[in-house]
């Protein structure tokens, strides 16, 4: 099967871009993005997948104002060209690799949005997720992390918000590809859940920093990774400054201490401290003061997981009242938290993203979904 990106120099093995290397149904490509004000009175996120063994394409977009999380979700049928990242009302353009993007809603159920990013960090490359169990890949995925500015407007229900009436609208974006979720559905004993993520993206004023860690029931990490880059202004970028490897500085060290909320799953505060190679540590610090709920762009969802089947094209459109959240409802313990930051005479914002699920000796969690004491 030959697409046109076939006539570009691109190719990694003999066969056509669009054929896959693996069977795996967990087999991804991946965008996310996010967006807040500093103070927390608007917080948004999209996400757009493509699962080329399932022959789905999916997307989402959420909002949250006044305590509220409005949650649009698309899904069509994706057997052929996975360059049209187009999902029913939403869509994701790439206008400048690397340095701006666009995220359209156009009227999915009474909300619209004209959305672009541009860069305002040098790429984060992390490293390589691969998660093996009795040998097989549950795991094995790239993933880049990039943090931006916002400009372009919301409407919900006929009432806009422009974005510049805010003030500066700051984000972060990921691209990740490779098979997650590898084993799911495949025959096997039954096991105990278990995962332990963290994820923290954070813009200050003059830098950027960055941590991601997986850890399994004991506590030992699989996956740790931290970086720290400059920042920039928004269009000072270019192609040569965001993809410069040396302007992402990787620590020798990274160790984080999360206190949990009582009776949760969510982080009550952090505390990381950054090792970067022959400079002086960063102590990183987290206080969460506003919250988004991943299950709205379909983690965990119970119909509207990823990659989940819902025929040629179908759309919903649903709400979440934060205040009313269980945290202990497993589709609910994802989420990403809007955190005021402080290193040293710094200040800044970053978002704490946590999944965790199952036992982690080093939290006190012993089971499934128990809560800390």
């Amino acid at each position: 099967m030959i697409h046109p990106f076939d006539d570009l120099p691109l190719h990694q093995s003999s066969a056509p871009l669009l054929h896959v290397d693996s069977d795996s149904a967990g087999l991804y490509d991946r965008y996310f993005f996010n967006g807040f004000s500093v103070d927390g009175g608007l917080m948004f996120a999209v996400a757009l997948g493509v699962y080329p063994n399932r022959q789905v394409m999916d997307a989402a977009f959420s909002v949250v104002v006044d305590g509220v999380q409005h949650n649009c979700r698309s899904s069509r049928r994706c057997s052929t060209d996975r360059t049209n990242t187009t999902v029913g009302s939403i869509s994701v353009e790439v206008l400048e690799p690397m340095l701006a993007h666009r995220v359209v809603v156009r009227d999915h159920h009474g909300i619209s949005a004209d959305l672009t990013m541009r860069a305002v960090s040098p790429v984060i490359e992390e490293p390589t997720f691969v998660r093996r169990v009795e040998g097989r890949p549950v795991m094995d995925y790239t993933r880049i992390t990039q943090f931006g500015e916002w400009s372009g407007w919301i409407e919900i229900d006929g009432t806009r918000v422009e974005l510049a009436d805010e003030g500066v609208i700051v984000g972060c974006r990921d691209r990740s590809w490779g098979v997650r979720g590898g084993t799911r559905g495949l025959p096997g004993p039954a096991t105990v859940p278990q995962f332990h993520w963290t994820w923290a993206p954070t813009l200050f004023d003059d830098i950027c920093t960055h941590l991601a860690v997986n850890d399994d029931a004991e506590g030992r990490s699989w996956h740790r990774s931290g970086a720290v880059t400059e920042r920039f202004a928004a269009g000072e970028g270019n192609l040569d400054r965001v993809l410069d490897a040396t302007r992402v500085h990787r620590p020798d060290d990274m160790v984080n201490d999360i206190i949990w909320r009582s009776g949760t799953r969510w982080a009550a505060s952090m505390t990381a401290q950054i090792r970067p190679w022959r400079a002086e540590p960063i102590d990183v610090r987290y206080e969460p003061f506003a919250r988004f709920q991943m299950s709205g762009l379909g983690y965990l969802h119970p119909d509207w997981d990823h990659g989940s089947w819902h025929g040629d094209l179908d759309e919903t459109r649903d709400a979440t009242v934060l205040a009313e959240v269980n945290p202990l409802d497993p589709t609910m313990i994802h989420v990403q938290h809007l955190c005021r930051v402080t290193a040293g005479e710094r200040s800044g914002i970053g978002v704490l993203e946590q999944l965790v699920l199952g036992p982690h000796a080093p939290s006190g969690f012993a089971s499934v979904l128990d809560g800390a004491t």
